[in-house]
């Protein structure tokens, strides 16, 4: 079973994305902002990263650098889900080491069609 570390910092859609990543049969483990990804990745090793951008203490932009950057972490894949729309944002998380942008709302059946096509790379 897929690991998965789902970042965000709106309770209610933290709780819809675990229930319905786990109804799909991954385990899910959670942080609600940037410092506490950082080091849910280092305690837990997920498979993949479910990464807001918007968030208090450190940005996803910033977690994503980080990880990116680090030959520790710079495998795991990531997914940026996140309300921010511009194209500019598309680009910016792609730059960073991002494997997939969505923009929120985003359909569930979507993402976790995203999420298995990374972990079969």
């Amino acid at each position: 079973m897929a690991k998965i570390l789902v970042v965000d910092d709106e309770e209610h859609i933290l709780m819809i994305l675990k229930d319905s990543l786990e109804f799909s049969g991954f385990q899910i483990v959670t942080a609600t902002n940037g410092e506490e990804a950082l080091v849910m990745v280092e305690k837990e090793h997920p498979d993949l990263l479910v990464l807001d951008v918007g968030m208090p203490k450190l940005d996803g932009w910033e977690v994503c650098r980080r990880l990116k950057g680090d030959a520790k972490t710079q495998a795991l894949p990531s997914i940026i889900l996140t309300a921010y729309a511009q194209t500019s944002d598309k680009r910016k998380g792609m730059d960073l080491g991002a494997d997939r942008f969505i923009t929120k709302p985003c359909d569930l059946s979507s993402l976790v069609d995203e999420i298995n096509a990374l972990l079969k790379k």
